[in-house]
């Protein structure tokens, strides 16, 4: 059976510097893969290749059988692709509901005002948001900004999420609640996962297989547990302490 998503060969520049050199990765569906690696590794150029921000120098990137590089940027959420951003990209003074109203307009081809108000709602209400959903996104604490884009994307009924440094600023109990949450997910909406995150321990424990990356290129995947014990990957970016702990 042919991967949900499959990365070919992609490689990507700025100006001359090479930012992802012929990286290849496929995802199964109903996994949850990690992608890691140092800053810089390209990570988030990945995304932005696969979510069409960005436009690859070469190579292909396949969805179900289709190649997004050849479907226009905004209807790639539409074909069932839906991310978060490491930097919250949310419209502030719009309220909450109206921001994850955004998800529901993105995805459904035949537009239904209460159907799209009833798949926002949903959505909030799933993440324990529905008290906010009057309320402007404006002066929200970041932790709470994170889940209105995830139910955003929820809202847009993906079949694949990427989730893009999901736990940036959040404590460790924050985090191991995090870990509990996209597994559930997972469960809940079917859902195909590629997590980046910089906290390795939550990659490696939710994570079916994991993807590393050092300065554009593919350096391992396999299972966590081949992943924690390759030496390119140790050298590059765990160290012998385990970096993210």
């Amino acid at each position: 059976m042919a991967p949900l998503l499959s990365v070919e060969h992609v490689t990507r520049t700025f100006g001359g510097l090479v930012a992802l050199d012929d990286v290849s990765l496929a995802v199964d569906g109903g996994q949850i893969a990690g992608l890691i690696g140092p800053n810089g590794a390209g990570k988030t150029t990945a995304f932005n290749v696969i979510t069409r921000l960005y436009k690859p120098d070469a190579g292909r990137v396949v969805f179900d059988s289709r190649d997004l590089l050849r479907s226009r940027p905004h209807k790639v959420v539409g074909l069932g692709v839906a991310r978060t951003f490491q930097n919250v990209v949310l419209f502030p003074l719009m309220t909450v509901l109206e921001n994850v109203l955004v998800g529901t307009h993105s995805r459904r081809r035949v537009f239904s005002e209460r159907a799209a108000r009833s798949d926002a709602e949903e959505a909030l209400s799933y993440l324990g948001l529905q008290a906010l959903g009057p309320r402007p996104a404006a002066g929200l604490p970041f932790g709470t900004l994170k889940r209105i884009e995830l139910a955003r994307a929820l809202a847009s009924h993906p079949r694949l999420l990427l989730l893009d440094e999901p736990a940036g600023g959040l404590n460790h109990e924050e985090v191991d609640e995090l870990g509990a949450l996209i597994r559930r997910i997972r469960a809940d909406y079917d859902l195909t996962i590629l997590l980046v995150e910089h906290h390795v321990n939550l990659v490696m424990s939710i994570s079916d297989r994991v993807h590393v990356l050092n300065f554009g290129q593919k350096i391992a995947e396999g299972t966590p547990a081949e992943v924690r014990a390759n030496p390119a990957v140790i050298e590059a970016y765990l160290g012998t302490a385990d970096a993210a702990a």
